[in-house]
């Protein structure tokens, strides 16, 4: 399925909210929140990656219809934080979700570090395939509490770099 990656404008914001909800959604299984009284769930990383300049947001596409988003946060960091990431169920398994990774990656060359729980399997295997598909065996992993929150389980963080313009000669 061809797939289509491009920042999110403010205009798509609306799309993108909408695709947040069923994100938290399905994060809820594993972290247990629930929407507040108007049915939404919290959204701050959602309002920073439209207002905050150092984050930026892209949305996936396939074909016209939205299929997923990706927030980047510490674009002037040392590090790239790949801060959400979310494909809807029916382009899973697609190609879709690797692709919109390769082409945020690139971006933004340089570091990356991309958080995720051990709980969830299918980003388990996602994004240790993924690292391997961007960096080879040049990738880390590690666990690191979550702040402020120490009754859940630690995030995973896979760490790797790539190469810049520069780099590339």
């Amino acid at each position: 399925m061809p797939g289509i990656v491009r920042p999110a404008l403010a205009a798509d914001r609306p799309t993108v909210e909408r695709l947040w909800l069923m994100f938290r959604h399905d994060l809820s299984e594993l972290d247990g929140s629930l929407p507040g009284g108007d049915g939404t769930f919290r959204s701050d990383r959602l309002h920073s990656a439209f207002t905050d300049a150092d984050w930026a947001p892209y949305l996936l596409l396939s074909g016209d219809s939205p299929a997923g988003f990706v927030f980047v946060r510490a674009l002037c960091g040392p590090a790239r934080v790949m801060n959400s990431f979310f494909v809807v169920r029916g382009a899973r398994r697609t190609g879709i979700g690797l692709r919109g990774v390769r082409e945020v990656v690139a971006r933004h060359p340089g570091p990356w570090k991309i958080p995720f729980q051990d709980a969830n399997a299918p980003a388990v295997a996602f994004w240790r395939r993924t690292a391997t598909e961007i960096a080879g065996a040049a990738w880390t992993e590690e666990r690191r509490p979550v702040p402020h929150r120490p009754q859940v389980p630690p995030d995973v963080w896979i760490s790797f770099t790539t190469a810049t313009a520069a780099d590339r000669g």
